[in-house]
């Protein structure tokens, strides 16, 4: 191959390396600046095909899509002056290109070290207006909106990031607060348990008396039921042996007689003393007579 061939092909190389260095593209999922000796020339470069001077501009991609950034599990007081250990994370993204490179370098870990006490120091703030109870739930939708507004408007004018949310993931009581809560919760406990108790003692009672109440009133009446036809029953009686009596009546009375003699001998070893004369011994006299 001659001098003249290499030289061409030489040639040829740098135009290719010139023509490659020009030229470059910025897919969409990226945000570009270009610097001309470090100043930024062209603050936002759209998604596409671009040109550049080589070895003078110089281009800077940064992650255009949404970061999640956790922030460190810290204890915040509330408005009751008790803490409570809250653990959160941001989403953000880069928003103006040219204000973050400025403020952070095109340094993601500069901008999360920057933008992290600041979603911090916001919710220090916004838990320190409200209760447990509405860090928790009453107002949690409510604080997470309002920091999430007070941060991207700090971040957006000082870091160009657009604060997207900011999500509290859990909220713990430190282990001291948790054994107070729970002497509280077992506390309450017992109490509605007695309450509890009480009640179905009450209702016990209630039930008691009324089924005592009732069996006095369902004896009472079974009694006076009872006597009634006992007295019916001693009335017919008397009605049904008067009737058959009261055909003969020296023959009811000697009946009479004999139902008191068995009665009263029924035993061998009954002894009476008696008058030979007595009354009592009436029909048995006449019986010994005849």
């Amino acid at each position: 191959m001659g001098s003249r061939n290499v030289s061409a092909l030489t040639v040829v190389l740098f135009i290719l390396f010139i023509v490659n260095s020009a030229f470059f593209t910025v897919s969409a999922t990226e945000r570009a600046v270009m610097l001309r000796f470090g100043e930024v020339v062209e603050a936002d470069l759209k998604p596409g095909l671009h040109f550049k001077i080589p070895m003078v501009h110089e281009v800077r991609r940064f992650d255009a899509r949404l970061q999640v950034s956790d922030a460190e599990r810290t204890e915040f007081l509330t408005k009751e002056s008790k803490f409570l250990i809250i653990d959160a994370y941001v989403m953000w993204r880069v928003d103006d290109v040219k204000r973050f490179f400025t403020a952070t370098g095109g340094d993601f870990k500069q901008a999360e070290s920057r933008l992290l006490p600041l979603v911090r120091d916001g919710l220090k703030n916004r838990v320190s207006e409200r209760t447990v109870k509405e860090v928790v739930s009453g107002q949690r939708e409510q604080l997470m909106i309002d920091l999430t507004k007070a941060a991207n408007a700090v971040a957006s004018r000082e870091f160009g990031i657009q604060v997207v949310d900011v999500r509290v993931k859990r909220v713990d009581f430190p282990n001291s607060t948790l054994e107070s809560i729970y002497n509280r919760m077992r506390t309450e406990r017992e109490r509605e348990a007695r309450e509890h108790r009480s009640q179905g003692t009450e209702m016990s009672d209630r039930i008691k008396s009324e089924a005592e109440r009732q069996q006095r009133v369902i004896l009472a009446e079974a009694y006076r039921q009872a006597e009634t036809l006992r007295g019916e029953g001693d009335a017919l009686a008397a009605s049904i042996s008067r009737k058959a009596f009261g055909q003969d009546a020296e023959f009811y009375r000697f009946y009479r007689s004999m139902q008191v003699y068995r009665n009263t001998f029924n035993k061998p070893s009954d002894v009476m003393v008696l008058k030979g004369d007595s009354e009592f011994l009436r029909y048995m006299q006449r019986s010994g007579k005849q």
